[in-house]
C-alpha cells in the first residue's frame, strides 16, 4: 500500500490533466514600504468601476505579493490598504491580455494628535489566516529577553519549572525555527532557545490548526520563530547591545549584515550572550508508611549558581540563477557552553519531626553544546501558476556533560561518597523535502509534497563512585544508548475560496521507523527495542465571512506526539543523591484529535472554543526505588479530554493608548494508571496584558505581564498561581536611525514557582526562585545605504530573493 501511495504522490506532482492547460493570464502584485520591505497581509482590491463592489480581493502574503487571474481586457481600478501605512486608490490601470506586474510601495501613516506625532508599527500581537503572531520587535520590554522569556508572555503559551513548552493546556507543541524543525529533545530545545535573544527575532508565529504541509507533530500546535532577514537592496546592517542586572550581569551583544546586489543576496547574523544567573528550590518531602502514616521527612533546600555563555552564527546566500530559478544555503552554527556550581543540604526528620541527620552535597556541572546546521533550496517558477521547491538538511550536534556531585552525611553512620559522570552525545540528522504548488485559479491552490528525515544519536553515560577513599567504575549507572529513527511523509493540501466562504482541506501520511539499542557491560545486559507504525492525519478549515466585521471559522486535524529519542533511553540520570531521572524504552506515540471554532469582530475582539481527545496521554511517572530514591520518568498513562475557551482583546481607550489583553480557560480530564489507576480533572487560567503608550513624537512605554493560575501538566504534579509585571521604555534617535530602551522585568518578583507532586508513598511540596528580577538597557543602531530597487517582473530578483529562507 506505501507503494501505491508514493507513486501516486510522485505522479500527481508532475502531472495536471488538459481540462486546466488554458489558464488564465495574471495581474501580480507586489507591495512594499518605502525601505522595499515586504508588506504582508495588505488588502488588495480590484474594481470595474470605483464605486462598485470590487470583483476580486484577497490578502498579499508573507512576501508581499498577491496575484489574480483574469480573462477579459478592459479599464479596472485597485485599492491598496494595510495598517499602519496610507491607503491608495482607487487607481486606474488597463488589462490587455498579458501579464500584468504592479509594484506598489506604500507609505507609513504618520498621525499628529494632541501635539505628538505617531508613527504607524506593526501591533505587537496580529491575527491572519489562521496564525497568532507576535511582533518582537514591537514591545520594548522584550529587549534583552531570551526566547523563552518572550514564549511565556505570549497567548496561550506557558512554562513549567524545566523550560517545556505548553500551549492552550497542551504539553506537546513543534518547534520551528524559520519553518524547518529543530529535532532537538526538550533539554537540548531549552538551552537553544534559552540563548537565542529578542534581537535575534523577527517574529514569533502561534498556529493551533496547522495544515497539511506541516509535521504532524504537536498536538497543542506549532510555534513559528521567525528571526531577521533584511531583503533591503544595498548594504545594511545592525548593531543592538544589552546589558542587564539582577542578582548578576547578563549581556548579549549581535551584529547584522546584508549585502544585495544584483543576483545575490548574502547575510550573516551574529549573536555573543553571557548570562549568569542562579536557581534556589526548597523542597520538602514525606515518606508514608503502609497504614499513610509519616514515616519521616526529608527537607532538601538547594542553590545552584549558573553560567550561560553563547556564541551564534548564522550566514547565507541567495543565488537568482534566472528569472524562474533561485538558490541559495544557510549556515547555523550555535556554541553554548553552561556551567553550574550548587550545594544543597539534605535534613532527615524521624515521625517525631525531629532532625536525626544530614547530607550536606556540593555539585559542579559543565555542559557544551556546539551544534552546526546546514541548509540548501532551490525554488523553480514552472510557469506562472506553478513552482517546485526543494530543500536539504544536515545537521549535527555534539553534546558533553560533565558532573561532580559529593555527599557527605553527618550523624549516626557518617559517610564520605562521590559521583562523577561524563555524558557526551552526538546527534545527526538528515531531511529532504519537495513541495509543489499550483495556481489552479484565482479562488483554488493545490499543494503536494514529499519529505524524509532520518536521525542518527550516541549517547554516552559513564558513571565512576567514590567509597571508601577509592574511585570505581559505577557499571549499574553507566550506559551506552544507540538509536535511529526514520520518518518519510506525503501531503496533499486544497485551498478554494467561493464568495463569503474559504476552505482547505489536507491529509498527511507519515510512516515511523525507529530502533534503539543499549550496550551492555560486565554489571548489565544489553538490550534493543524497535517499532514501525503509519498514519494518516487529516485537517480541515473553514472559514464563513459573515460580514465586513465579523469572521467565523472551524478547524479540525489529527496530530501525532512521538517520544523524544533521550526519552526512550533506560539510562539513569542524577539530579541529586535522592532524586534520578530514568527513559522509558515502551514510551508509545500519543494521539490526538483537536476541533477549534473561532469568531472575530473587527481585528478588535477573538473568542474560540476548543477541544481535545488525547489517546495514550504522555505525563511523567514517579517511582519509589526504595532506599528513598524516588525516579521520576515519563510514559502512556490512559488518556485525556481537554475543553478550553480563548477571548482576546485589542483596543485604543485614547489615540496614544493601545491595549491588548488575552485569557485562555483550559478543563482537564484525565483517566489512566500511574502506580495504580487514577482520574483526576483541574481547572486552570493563563492570561496576559499589554499596555502601550505613547508618550510624545519619539518616546513610548509600555506596561505588561501575565498570570497564570493553578495548573496541573502531568498527572502527579500541580502548580499554584504565578505570574510577573514587566515596565518598559522605548526612544527613538537619529530619526529611527536608533533606539534606546530601558526594561524592568518581574518588578514585583512574583514569577515563584511553587507546586505539589504526590509520589508513592511520599508527597512532596516545593518553591523555586531564579533570577527572574532583571534591569535592562538596550541599544540598537541601524546603518548602511539603501539602493534603489529596480523595477523587476513577477518572476525576477524581487519575488524570488524575497521568498528565499521562508
Amino acid at each position: 500500500m506505501k507503494t501505491i501511495l508514493w507513486t501516486t504522490l510522485i505522479f500527481a506532482l508532475f502531472w495536471s490533466t488538459p481540462q486546466f492547460a488554458q489558464v488564465a493570464n495574471k495581474i501580480n502584485f507586489s507591495v512594499a514600504d518605502e525601505q522595499g520591505h515586504a508588506i504582508p497581509s495588505a488588502s488588495v482590491q480590484i474594481f470595474k468601476q470605483p464605486n462598485e463592489k470590487a470583483i476580486f480581493q484577497d490578502l498579499t502574503d508573507q512576501h508581499g505579493n498577491v496575484q489574480f487571474s483574469f480573462s477579459q481586457k478592459g479599464s479596472y481600478y485597485y485599492k491598496i490598504k494595510s495598517i499602519g501605512f496610507d491607503s491608495i486608490g482607487p487607481i486606474q490601470f488597463e488589462y490587455l491580455g498579458a501579464d500584468l506586474n504592479l509594484h506598489i510601495k506604500l507609505k507609513t501613516t504618520v498621525q499628529t494628535l494632541l501635539g505628538v506625532t505617531i508613527s504607524g508599527k506593526k501591533d505587537l500581537v496580529e491575527r491572519r489566516e489562521g496564525k497568532t503572531i507576535v511582533n518582537v520587535e514591537s514591545s520594548p520590554t522584550l529587549a534583552g529577553a531570551n526566547v523563552l522569556e518572550i514564549l511565556e508572555r505570549s497567548p496561550g503559551v506557558m512554562l513549567d519549572r524545566n523550560g517545556n513548552i505548553s500551549l492552550q493546556g497542551k504539553n506537546s507543541v513543534l518547534v520551528l525555527i524559520d519553518d524547518k524543525p529543530t529535532y532537538l529533545g526538550a533539554a537540548e530545545l531549552n538551552s537553544m532557545l534559552s540563548s537565542m535573544n529578542a534581537s535575534q527575532i523577527n517574529a514569533i508565529e502561534i498556529i493551533t490548526s496547522p495544515s497539511a504541509k506541516y509535521d504532524a507533530s504537536g498536538n497543542a500546535g506549532i510555534i513559528n520563530i521567525k528571526t531577521k532577514k533584511n531583503r533591503q537592496d544595498g548594504f545594511n546592517g545592525s548593531v543592538n547591545l544589552n546589558l542587564g542586572s539582577g542578582k548578576h550581569w547578563k549581556s548579549n551583544e549581535n551584529l547584522q549584515l546584508n549585502l544585495r546586489k544584483g543576483k545575490i543576496n548574502t547575510f550573516l547574523n551574529y549573536l555573543n550572550a553571557y548570562n549568569k544567573g542562579f536557581m534556589s528550590i526548597d523542597a520538602q518531602r514525606a515518606y508514608f508508611d503502609t497504614n499513610g502514616q509519616v514515616r519521616s521527612a526529608l527537607i532538601q533546600p538547594s542553590f545552584l549558581g549558573n553560567l550561560n555563555k553563547n556564541n551564534n552564527l548564522r550566514l547565507g546566500l541567495d543565488y537568482l540563477a534566472s528569472d524562474k530559478i533561485t538558490l541559495g544555503f544557510t549556515v547555523n552554527g550555535n556554541f553554548i557552553t553552561r556551567e553550574g556550581k550548587g550545594n544543597a543540604t539534605a535534613y532527615w526528620q524521624n515521625a517525631q519531626m525531629q532532625t536525626d541527620s544530614s547530607i550536606l552535597t556540593n555539585s559542579e556541572t559543565e555542559n557544551k553544546l556546539n551544534n552546526l546546521a546546514f541548509n540548501m533550496y532551490g525554488r523553480h517558477q514552472l510557469s506562472a501558476t506553478k513552482s517546485l521547491s526543494f530543500d536539504a538538511d544536515f545537521a549535527h550536534y555534539q553534546a558533553t556533560n560533565h558532573q561532580l556531585f559529593t555527599n557527605q552525611k553527618t550523624g549516626i553512620g557518617g559517610y564520605l561518597e562521590a559521583s562523577r559522570g561524563d555524558i557526551p552525545t552526538e546527534i545527526k540528522i538528515y531531511a529532504l523535502k519537495a513541495d509543489y504548488t499550483w495556481d489552479i485559479s484565482a479562488d483554488q491552490k493545490l499543494e503536494l509534497g514529499l519529505k524524509t528525515s532520518t536521525i542518527h544519536t550516541d549517547n554516552t553515560a559513564n558513571y565512576t563512585k567514590f567509597t571508601e577513599g577509592t574511585w570505581t567504575d559505577d557499571l549499574i549507572k553507566s550506559n551506552h544508548f544507540l538509536y535511529q529513527e526514520s520518518i518519510h511523509s506525503a501531503y496533499v493540501n486544497f485551498n478554494q475560496k467561493l464568495k463569503n466562504f474559504q476552505y482547505q482541506l489536507g491529509l498527511r501520511y507519515e510512516n515511523t521507523d525507529y530502533e534503539g539499542e543499549q550496550l551492555g557491560n560486565a554489571s548489565q545486559a544489553g538490550s534493543t527495542f524497535s517499532r514501525t507504525y503509519h498514519n494518516l492525519f487529516p485537517n480541515a478549515y473553514l472559514q464563513y465571512n459573515l460580514n465586513e466585521n465579523q469572521v467565523l471559522s472551524i478547524s479540525a486535524g489529527r496530530r501525532i506526539d512521538r517520544p523524544s529519542y533521550n526519552k526512550l533511553n533506560p539510562f539513569i540520570f542524577i539530579i541529586n543523591k535522592f532524586t534520578h531521572q530514568k527513559g522509558n524504552p515502551y514510551f508509545l506515540p500519543q494521539h490526538t484529535w483537536n476541533l477549534e471554532l473561532q469568531h472575530s469582530y473587527k481585528n478588535m475582539l477573538f473568542v474560540s472554543l476548543n477541544y481535545s481527545h488525547i489517546k495514550n496521554f504522555f505525563s511523567q511517572i514517579f517511582l519509589n526505588e526504595g532506599n528513598d530514591i524516588l525516579v521520576y520518568t515519563e510514559g502512556n498513562v490512559g488518556k485525556m479530554e481537554q475543553m478550553g475557551a480563548f477571548i482576546g482583546l485589542q483596543i485604543k481607550p485614547f489615540k496614544w493608548w493601545n491595549i491588548n489583553l488575552q485569557s485562555n480557560y483550559n478543563y482537564k480530564d484525565m483517566q489512566g494508571f500511574a502506580n495504580s489507576n487514577y482520574s483526576g480533572n483541574v481547572h486552570q487560567i493563563h492570561s496576559t496584558m499589554n499596555n502601550q503608550f505613547s508618550l510624545n513624537k519619539t518616546l513610548t512605554a509600555e506596561l505588561s505581564g501575565f498570570y497564570t493560575g493553578r495548573a496541573r501538566n502531568d498527572i502527579q504534579e500541580v502548580l499554584v498561581p504565578t505570574g510577573q509585571l514587566t515596565i518598559g521604555f522605548s526612544q527613538s534617535l537619529w530619526k529611527g536611525k536608533g533606539s534606546l530602551r530601558l526594561t524592568a522585568r518581574d518588578v514585583l518578583y512574583t514569577q515563584i514557582m511553587k507546586g505539589e507532586t504526590d509520589f508513592p508513598d511520599a508527597f512532596e511540596s516545593f518553591s523555586l526562585w531564579r533570577d527572574s528580577r532583571i534591569f535592562n538597557v538596550g541599544f540598537q543602531y541601524k546603518f548602511g545605504k539603501t539602493l534603489k530597487a529596480p523595477k523587476r517582473s513577477s518572476g525576477g530578483a524581487a519575488e524570488e530573493l524575497n521568498r528565499a529562507n521562508n
